[in-house]
């Protein structure tokens, strides 16, 4: 895996090469290597910082030429908030705001790890770093003509400056395997669908064969024989053959029940049957950010050799509309048994993930299940773009999973689930049907779900607004944003790992 940046972590204090980056509080106090960095200069970046509003708030930026006798380019500085209640995710923040300073002159920057009462934590630090590496990320790799200066706009040496590089280097070998994990699911999500299908996605996730981790593709013929008709019904009108992946990391103690996520993979969505509108039909290519997701989050925890039991589970299917597609009033039957009505063919994701639920249910015996899907527009109209849409039959794997995003900043919502709902979803030819019409359309789709999950405790996450084509952040430029692989590895990091 390549980066545009390289960084390294160095003692504080350390001397400039090219930009040098440092930090103040809310009130432009610096900390004791940072001062002596600057030297005589303190004074006149006061005089620039009021000149400029600049006042030290967390994630501000002052941008100048460095002042004589600072030994670098240009001198940023990035406001810290109030540093006694700096968070690592904070920090992350400043480290993308860094990397957005960068250009296609710069090849060396300098950042001073301080805050005004001493060097940041190690793991603070690690924070500044992942922010580096995740606002570098660019998905150009079809363009075969760039502006001058684009490629190179991002490629540069960061040098750290931090209290204990010793320690730094160790937490930032872990922090990389989750940059990592990040960076495969927004590569995922951005590919086109020619060149991502389900075989060309199932050959990816069996990479993770190289980190240890058992990779399992179950092909139609094995779904088939596995009753799984909700998911086969789905790719029935495509020419590419759906798929089944399922992967484990056994990092735990010999015996332990896993921990299993799920993701929706509809390598490319038209609608089948029910096609939906040509305008922004391109979009649909990222209709497996929940797939992508649970590839990304099942290489970050296999290459921190993660000490939990984890089962990773993916349908891969196209919803094509060719002659041999399902239709609307078409009923399929589920590995479950449950005979399902076919209302519309583009609530397909249910399906899919209907099947896969019930085969990991079944089959590994999980201490819970989490599922990520783009389900539903509802969910948008619902909650925007700052919060993926929860739902869950379990109260602490819920409260756990809204801890989880607070600290990772990869936010989630609770969402209602009652039997109320469920009058919605009734048939009156099968035992369900797979759209619930306009009204709580996430939630129908949630209620769905639920009759997959054999009584598991289970969560299951809407990520149509965060997965792609969210609005970028300090630590995302990207399309897609590769959302749920931190959210999740800080899940299994802090409740399901042996200590």
């Amino acid at each position: 895996m390549s980066d545009a940046i390289k960084v390294g972590f160095v003692p504080l204090p350390s001397a400039a090469r090219g930009i040098l980056v440092v930090f103040c509080d809310d009130g432009l106090k610096l900390g004791p290597a940072t001062a002596k960095a600057l030297g005589g200069a303190g004074e006149l970046v006061k005089r620039a910082a009021s000149a400029a509003g600049f006042k030290g708030k967390s994630g501000a930026a002052l941008d100048i030429l460095a002042p004589e006798g600072v030994k670098a380019t240009r001198l940023i500085v990035i406001g810290a908030g109030k540093a006694e209640s700096l968070k690592a995710n904070d920090c992350l923040k400043f480290g993308g705001v860094a990397a957005g300073k960068l250009s296609a002159s710069a090849s060396a920057m300098t950042i001073l790890a301080e805050l005004p009462n001493g060097p940041m934590t190690s793991e603070q630090a690690v924070g500044i770093a992942s922010g580096l590496r995740l606002r570098a990320y660019k998905f150009d790799r079809y363009k075969t003509k760039k502006k001058e200066g684009e490629e190179a706009g991002l490629r540069a040496e960061i040098s750290l400056a931090v209290g204990d590089v010793a320690a730094a280097k160790k937490a930032f070998a872990a922090a990389s395997a989750v940059v990592d994990g990040v960076i495969i699911a927004r590569d995922l999500v951005n590919e086109p669908p020619n060149v991502l299908f389900p075989e060309e996605f199932a050959h990816r996730a069996g990479q993770l064969r190289k980190l240890g981790v058992k990779v399992e593709v179950l092909d139609v013929k094995a779904m088939d024989k596995l009753g799984m008709g909700a998911l086969l019904g789905v790719g029935q009108g495509s020419s590419r053959p759906s798929r089944t992946v399922i992967m484990r990391w056994d990092g735990g103690k010999k015996g332990d029940a896993p921990v299993a996520f799920v993701g929706k993979g509809v390598c490319f969505d038209t609608g089948g049957i029910s096609i939906k509108p040509a305008g922004s039909m391109e979009d649909m290519k990222g209709d497996m950010g929940g797939a992508a997701c649970v590839v990304g989050l099942m290489h970050a925890l296999a290459a921190r050799k993660a000490k939990a039991n984890v089962v990773g589970a993916i349908g891969l299917v196209e919803n094509m509309p060719d002659g041999n597609a399902q239709r609307p009033g078409d009923i399929v039957t589920s590995m479950s048994g449950q005979t399902i009505e076919i209302i519309n063919t583009d609530a397909e994701g249910r399906l899919v993930l209907a099947d896969v639920l019930w085969y990991v249910a079944k089959k590994t015996k999980p201490k819970f299940m989490v599922d990520l899907a783009t389900l539903t527009g509802a969910i948008m109209v619902a909650l925007g773009t700052e919060h993926a849409g929860m739902f869950s039959n379990n109260d602490e794997l819920a409260e756990r999973l809204l801890a989880a995003g607070i600290e990772s900043g990869e936010k989630v919502w609770r969402m209602p689930l009652g039997p109320e709902y469920d009058k919605l979803i009734d048939s009156q030819f099968a035992d369900m049907k797979n759209t619930g019409g306009r009204h709580g359309g996430s939630i129908t789709a949630a209620q769905f779900l639920q009759r997959f999950v054999d009584g598991t405790p289970w969560a299951h996450l809407d990520i149509a607004g965060t997965a792609m084509g969210a609005p970028k952040t300090d630590i995302n430029q990207s399309w897609g944003s590769g959302y749920g692989v931190r959210l999740l590895d800080r899940l299994v990091a802090d409740h399901y790992e042996r200590k």
